[in-house]
């Protein structure tokens, strides 16, 4: 009976170990959501970038994603030049997301039809931050 005790507090253990992990683990994106919600409140970074479009096709979903890493480059970019307060957070998220968009298997091919980070308009830091998370959120569901 002992024995049998000792093996069910290894099981609850192990499974509490665990549980929290893979209710976390749902969406490899909840990193860089937490990130952005450190930085976006950020009034020291005063930049525009290419901000992709919310509403985009599925088919166009990995090039969306990719254009919004590509700024967050520029955003780390221009914290490590004007040293803002929340240059280590805006790094955290550009690893955060370059680990999850290498984990991730995308489509080889991109449509025709989806736009280059370029073709976007430019718009203020606040405004992509909200758009970026529209994106991440849309993709973790």
């Amino acid at each position: 009976f002992c024995l049998l005790k000792n093996e069910m507090r290894l099981v609850i253990f192990f499974l509490c170990a665990y549980a929290p992990k893979t209710a976390a683990g749902h969406c490899k994106w909840a990193e860089v959501l937490k990130d952005l919600e450190q930085i976006k409140a950020s009034k020291d970074i005063d930049v525009s970038l290419y901000t992709a479009n919310t509403d985009e096709d599925k088919e166009c979903q990995e090039p969306v994603i990719r254009c919004f890493f590509l700024e967050t480059k520029v955003i780390l970019q221009e914290c490590l030049i004007k040293k803002c307060s929340k240059t280590q957070d805006v790094f955290n998220m550009w690893k955060n997301g370059n680990a999850s968009l290498e984990n991730k298997k995308w489509n080889s091919t991109t449509s025709a039809k989806c736009k280059e980070c370029e073709e976007y308009e430019e718009k203020n830091f606040t405004e992509f931050i909200q758009s970026f998370e529209k994106v991440i959120q849309k993709e973790c569901k």
